[in-house]
């Protein structure tokens, strides 16, 4: 018999799971450079977006689960020897120990991006000279080796032949990241930057493909087919395999969850915490969030980002984080990090329905340590959203 779990246990287990409980971005005392190893290796990665209209979004989720913490603690981790960089959920900061699971996308991606007719079968040329620029001169970002004759525009986001061609080696593998500098990406090839243990691990498909599941499983807890695949964007012919040889071995035990329509599995050593406490803004780009269709199935919460959507046509705003309060998601708030006048801007707050009697106290809070972690003096609230009220009332006390 399969047993069945309530959706709430469901919402805190995922909550636990991925590092949430013990008061979230709310703690006062600040997190060091263990704490936020052993958060990174929970999670298994951290995805990467360069919009930085309030803060980078790979250094959310740490404040998020830990609180106040020093951005420099976590680029020594992410740019160290310890962590590197690939197209795992996306652009992802992810344990270098991980890099040899993927080595089957950089296999597709070489023969999807060198296919006859493409830019990379075009411009040979320009790939190995590439290649031969960093043998000579070590790892380099792609403005260094830049230069009047070689900066026409590409069609890949008007990337110029440089950069197109440094990423297209560095999806295959050829080259691979050896930091950031002002978050500008630095370039490498693997025997200066990777250790021969990771250079020469060679994992077949099958293996990779359980290992993925594996390290997904245990940042969700507990999840559908989809749910596990998306961590790492795996095809579902992949996943499912290895998704049943974790359920033979009794890392996955299969569940039914009340209120969901797929079947779902348990990882053996997920937490079934009794309660969350927490409070804390959920980057766009929060594993908690990021797969739409999970995030209503956890939290009755409807979420999509509208950068990209017109400005006339925004409902909530054009960089909204949800608000989490222990283990509901009570809003979202649009944030603005005026650098230059030392203002955290909430350009908009909305309340989801019914929200408890303290949120409006609890996030205002929240916000006044956000505001202090980014090095500003004050927060400003527009009037604009059905919890701007309330929210400027309570920041007005403090």
């Amino acid at each position: 018999m399969v047993s069945t779990i309530s959706a709430a246990l469901a919402r805190r287990i995922a909550l636990g799971a991925q590092g949430f409980g013990s008061g979230g971005a709310s703690r006062a005392s600040g997190a060091g450079l263990r704490q936020l190893t052993s958060l990174v290796s929970r999670v298994g990665l951290l995805q990467i977006d360069s919009v930085n209209v309030f803060e980078r979004s790979h250094y959310m989720p740490a404040f998020s689960r830990l609180g106040p913490y020093a951005k420099a603690d976590l680029d020594r981790l992410t740019y160290g020897a310890r962590m590197t960089e690939y197209w795992a959920h996306e652009a992802s900061f992810i344990p270098v120990h991980t890099l040899p699971l993927l080595r089957w996308r950089m296999d597709d991606y070489r023969a999807r991006l060198g296919e006859p007719g493409s830019w990379a079968a075009q411009n040979p040329q320009m790939l190995q000279w590439l290649l031969a620029e960093l043998a000579e001169k070590g790892p380099s970002a792609a403005s260094a080796i830049e230069h009047e004759s070689n900066k026409g525009t590409g069609s890949w986001w008007g990337w110029s032949d440089v950069k197109r061609g440094l990423e297209t080696l560095f999806r295959w593998g050829d080259v691979v990241s050896a930091g950031r500098t002002r978050f500008e990406r630095t370039y490498g090839l693997p025997e200066q930057v990777l250790t021969p243990e990771i250079r020469e691990r060679v994992v077949p498909r099958a293996d990779a493909m359980r290992e993925l599941i594996s390290i997904s499983a245990r940042a969700h807890g507990v999840g559908t087919a989809a749910d596990f695949a998306d961590y790492f964007r795996l095809k579902g012919v992949d996943a499912l395999p290895a998704i049943a040889d974790l359920e033979s071995s009794g890392e996955l035990v299969p569940v039914a969850v009340e209120g969901w329509s797929k079947p779902a599995w348990l990882h053996r050593d997920a937490r079934q915490p009794r309660l969350i406490e927490a409070t804390a803004l959920l980057s766009p780009f929060d594993p908690m969030v990021w797969q739409r269709d999970r995030a209503e199935r956890l939290f009755d919460f409807r979420y999509r980002i509208e950068i990209y959507t017109p400005q006339p046509k925004r409902v909530f705003g054009y960089y909204v984080l949800p608000v989490l309060i222990d283990d509901r998601i009570v809003g979202r708030v649009d944030l603005k990090n005026d650098r230059q006048a030392g203002v955290l801007r909430v350009q908009a707050a909305w309340s989801e329905p019914n929200p408890p009697a303290e949120a409006a106290a609890r996030l205002a809070v929240v916000l006044r340590q956000t505001a202090a972690w980014q090095n500003l003096t004050d927060v400003d609230v527009v009037p604009r959203g059905t919890f701007a009220e309330p929210l400027a009332a309570e920041l007005a006390r403090t």
